[in-house]
């Protein structure tokens, strides 16, 4: 028997939740339990109930905060309000970890990003010289009392992030001892990948540019490949969270740093 609720009037079947959750999920690949309450008028409780049944359907995988496509190839950026609802549990332990490895003294390229955005608030160190090309993280790192360098350019409108020409000429002139980057895939066979050509060269050149690169990935970005490749595996540190996954394939790779939650 298919459970039902009242809306707005209307009786909404779970069977058409389910299909209206997976509709969304085909289009945008992330989805956040807001997103869908807003999207189809059902409450939190609901919404995080159907995504465990579909989860254990093998129809999405539920992440902290909503749901991903099982897909493992991304064609596109998610928005930034979805990509900072999923995982934010992953994404703060990450994010203060890699905060405490930021010393007095250390100049730092801060890649645009949910989980990069976050090192921020987790900041002890505060003689160090920042460079970014996220628009949100010079924000956030000019409360800091740190010296910040906001790279120029175009502004990508669904990352927040300063890509193009001008962003690449005035990397160029930088020696980084610390880097810190996002990504929206990771695997053996591809490296770092993101979806965007414009994004991928600007970490690319940013990497060339450290003399230590630290890619901040939470579980859901292994095992997946986005379109573009802006580094090999063995070019940065991987700084993940302690789970339920193994990462002794990707070991044998390159470092790995395993995080616990907060």
């Amino acid at each position: 028997m298919l459970e039902s609720f009242e809306q707005g009037g209307l009786l909404i079947l779970t069977e058409e939740r389910f299909r209206a959750i997976l509709n969304l999920l085909n289009e945008k690949q992330a989805v956040s339990v807001t997103e869908l309450t807003q999207h189809l008028g059902a409450s939190e409780s609901t919404i995080r109930r159907d995504l465990t049944t579909l989860h254990r359907q093998g129809l999405l995988l539920k992440v902290h905060g909503g749901a991903t496509a099982l897909s493992s190839y991304l064609s596109h950026d998610h928005d930034m309000q979805t990509k900072h609802d999923l995982n934010q549990e992953e994404k703060r332990a990450l994010a203060a970890h890699a905060a405490g490895m930021i010393e007095n003294g250390d100049v730092v390229f801060l890649d645009a990003g949910t989980t990069t955005g976050l090192i921020p608030d987790y900041l002890t160190a505060t003689d160090v010289t920042f460079v970014t090309n996220g628009l949100g993280h010079a924000r956030a790192l000019a409360r800091t009392g740190c010296h910040v360098i906001q790279l120029g350019g175009e502004v990508k409108p669904v990352t927040e992030a300063v890509v193009g020409a001008t962003a690449l000429s005035e990397l160029s002139r930088f020696n980084f001892t610390k880097g810190f980057f996002g990504v929206n895939g990771i695997s053996l066979k591809a490296g770092y990948t993101t979806p965007e050509i414009n994004e991928a060269a600007v970490k690319t050149q940013a990497m060339h540019r450290c003399r230590s690169c630290y890619v901040l990935a939470d579980s859901s970005k292994f095992d997946t490949t986005a379109t573009l490749t802006f580094a090999p595996l063995a070019e940065a540190t991987i700084l993940t969270t302690v789970g339920p996954h193994t990462y002794s394939v990707y070991a044998n790779e390159t470092t790995i740093i395993e995080v616990k939650k907060l």
